[in-house]
């Protein structure tokens, strides 16, 4: 078809930037009278959240680290206090080493890439976006003296490596389609025109970035396309020397490494792990043993997903998913075995901590469910014995004993069962149908586990229900649940979600008046088929940051990240099956005529550069074009809504009070749909 808004694709055309501010004037006109509902919500998230708080410190060389917030500032302070001497605790005085808030001003963005202090604690290299485009500006700073090194280095990406000596480092840069396909070291106090390129990947479906290991013996260099990798390592100790590769790419193997001294331990899914395996491969100094010399450690086990392997002196564990949640194990190096890391609950979610020391006997953990506020827990690991150091501070009340949640399967079309996780609060939901609200991703391989939410207690404080479909596309249930939801299998993800909001209306939990549905960027997209696929099921719909119109974007390799995702969608601009798989369900070119729509609200940032902001502004213009109804000045006539940040990217406001405020209006409409505006 024949675009009529094409032109929107260019910021720069002088009828852009005065479409989407009358967006925004006819999206705040619209929900005008909600502003007290908005005031509200915003207040409730505040008073709930502990504004002067701090995190749990963490040892990391001779000091311990630690963020903190202050009420009335939107961004956390970064802190340390030196180590006492035994590595038992922090002592001494707080020094506050990186300060944000000064930074940016009154509404404001800010987003820090890179924040990492020298080995030897003397230097901080910080990396700041003040836009949202992802594009970094990397500075360093004394911190014995408090002075800013005269250097200044733009267009960074988030990689980033210190070398033992402290005084040499190694940062990423990127390409004119944002893409970072170069490894560039740097010397403090040097002209940054001087730095030595020693990676480049000129693949435009790679992405690179560099890292330490945990040991600082050893940084990796890892060139990533959406199905390949390839990891080459720097000798941390002699950073001119260059770097060796691991194990060369071969298409659709992946791979990832952990250093001990004299070995590597490789998470990968070559010789058919399809939910991939632990290899040791040893090493050479910095020349690891080739592929076919790898000795299996834990062998592949079809439905246990191993996601990543973190070495220490003298343990080993490991992370992934099994039967549906996120798992970890302590890894037995000598025989293999796995021991997990026992939960109470079976609807919860475990992951890795922050443990920057090598030589430790204790790991940290993070834990949260749906009931329960995010959680950080030391383990010793020679005896189990566990302490919460710990849980994520709710005020106003909150008492996790008032709310439930439950795993329920819905069935899809093809026979598949797709899990449901919800929580509710018993004594707020009678016995009929109630005010839901589905949530839903879908895509590369991301697992939507149940998390916390202190913004969500507005809704099932007011007796709503939440709910997550783990649809296909996502990693919930191994590889090929994520295979089976991506190419020509997409529309499955689609499916996958109605067969989810069937499941909730047939059983009795909701209805369709009582019923939205939520999701942002590639869960935009689910959005947007899904309207498109049965409307007739949701009352409000919320697409953030949304990817609906995948077609034309994928058909542009100029584009940021465009290259990448063929191998995630397809590419239809050289193989005419995969333009005609993404043209059946691209939300843009399938808007329908003969159905009524939900309530529709979009939102996007200008300077995003993972979904174009024309993509929801387009998709809402084609909608009210072609949607009888959709233009409204009623929230009551379901209309379509469009609310577009002008300064800031892919994930909204930066600051925290910012962040809430948006959150509010979203909620907000999401809960005036449902009848909850109360």
């Amino acid at each position: 078809m024949v675009d009529p808004y094409a032109w929107l694709r260019d910021p720069d055309d002088p009828a852009t930037v005065p479409h989407l501010e009358a967006e925004n004037a006819w999206t705040e006109q619209v929900t005008a009278r909600l502003d007290g509902l908005r005031s509200t919500i915003f207040e409730e998230i505040r008073t709930r959240t502990q504004e002067d708080d701090t995190s749990v410190p963490v040892r990391d060389g001779d000091w311990w680290y630690y963020g903190r917030t202050e009420t009335g500032s939107s961004y956390p302070l970064h802190c340390r206090r030196r180590d006492r001497g035994d590595h038992s605790g922090p002592d001494g005085p707080e020094s506050v080493f990186f300060d944000p808030n000064p930074l940016v001003e009154e509404g404001g963005y800010l987003a820090l890439g890179v924040l990492d202090v020298s080995p030897d604690g003397n230097h901080l290299a910080y990396a700041v976006d003040r836009d949202g485009d992802e594009r970094y500006e990397l500075r360093f700073r004394d911190l014995r003296t408090g002075d800013e090194h005269a250097e200044v280095i733009p267009e960074v990406s988030y990689g980033f490596a210190w070398a033992a000596d402290a005084g040499t480092c190694w940062y990423t840069l990127q390409d004119e389609a944002s893409r970072p396909n170069r490894v560039l070291r740097h010397r403090l106090g040097d002209d940054p025109s001087h730095d030595v390129v020693v990676f480049t990947d000129d693949d435009d479906h790679f992405h690179v970035t560099v890292g330490p290991s945990r040991s600082r013996d050893v940084v990796a260099i890892t060139a990533q396309s959406a199905v390949t990798t390839e990891t080459w390592v720097l000798d941390a100790h002699h950073p001119d020397e260059a770097a060796q590769v691991v194990a060369a790419r071969e298409h659709g193997i992946e791979y990832d490494v952990a250093h001990r001294p004299g070995e590597l331990l490789v998470v990968s899914n070559h010789d058919g792990a399809d939910d991939f395996a632990v290899w040791r491969a040893s090493m050479n100094g910095m020349a690891s043993a080739a592929r076919s010399e790898w000795k299996l450690l834990v062998p592949h086990e079809t439905g246990r997903r191993i996601l990543g392997v973190e070495a220490f002196a003298g343990h080993t564990v490991v992370h992934g998913r099994s039967a549906g949640s996120s798992a970890m194990w302590l890894l037995d190096d000598s025989s293999g075995t796995l021991t997990p890391f026992e939960m109470d609950e079976p609807v919860g979610t475990i992951h890795p901590g922050t443990n920057p020391s090598f030589d430790t006997s204790i790991y940290r953990f993070g834990y949260q469910s749906l009931t329960v506020p995010a959680s950080i827990i030391d383990q010793e690991l020679a005896t189990g014995e566990r302490t919460v150091r710990k849980r994520q501070p709710v005020l106003g009340g909150f008492d996790p004993a008032q709310y439930q949640s439950a795993r329920e399967w819905a069935v899809a079309a093809d026979g598949t069962q797709v899990p449901i996780s919800l929580v509710w609060r018993p004594d707020r939901v009678g016995d009929g149908p109630a005010p839901t609200v589905l949530y839903g991703y879908g895509a590369y391989e991301a697992s939507m586990d149940p998390w916390f939410s202190v913004a969500r207690l507005s809704l099932l404080d007011r007796g709503g229900v939440f709910a997550i479909a783990h649809v296909r596309g996502g990693g919930e249930l191994g590889r090929h649940w994520y295979e089976n939801g991506k190419f020509g299998a997409k529309p499955n993800s689609f499916s996958d979600f109605v067969a989810c909001a069937r499941h909730l209306v047939d059983t009795g939990r909701t209805s369709p008046d009582l019923l939205a549905a939520r999701g942002g960027s590639a869960g935009g997209l689910l959005m947007g088929a899904v309207v498109n696929l049965a409307p007739e099921l949701f009352r409000a719909v919320v697409a953030e940051v949304p990817f609906v119109d995948p077609l034309t974007t994928v058909l542009d390799p100029t584009l940021p990240l465009t290259v990448i995702e063929w191998d995630e969608w397809g590419d239809p601009l050289h193989d005419a099956e995969a333009y005609g798989w993404i043209r059946s369900y691209s939300p843009y070119e399938n808007i329908r005529t003969d159905v009524r729509y939900p309530a529709i609200l979009a939102t996007a940032g200008l300077n995003d550069p993972r979904v174009g902001f024309h993509e929801p502004a387009k998709w809402v213009a084609r909608l009210r074009d072609l949607v009888d109804g959709a233009v409204t000045s009623s929230l009551d006539e379901r209309p379509v809504l469009f609310k577009v940040e002008l300064g800031a990217g892919h994930g909204g406001p930066s600051g925290r009070y910012d962040a809430w405020r948006d959150e509010a209006f979203v909620l907000a409409f999401v809960l005036d749909a449902l009848g909850l505006n109360r």
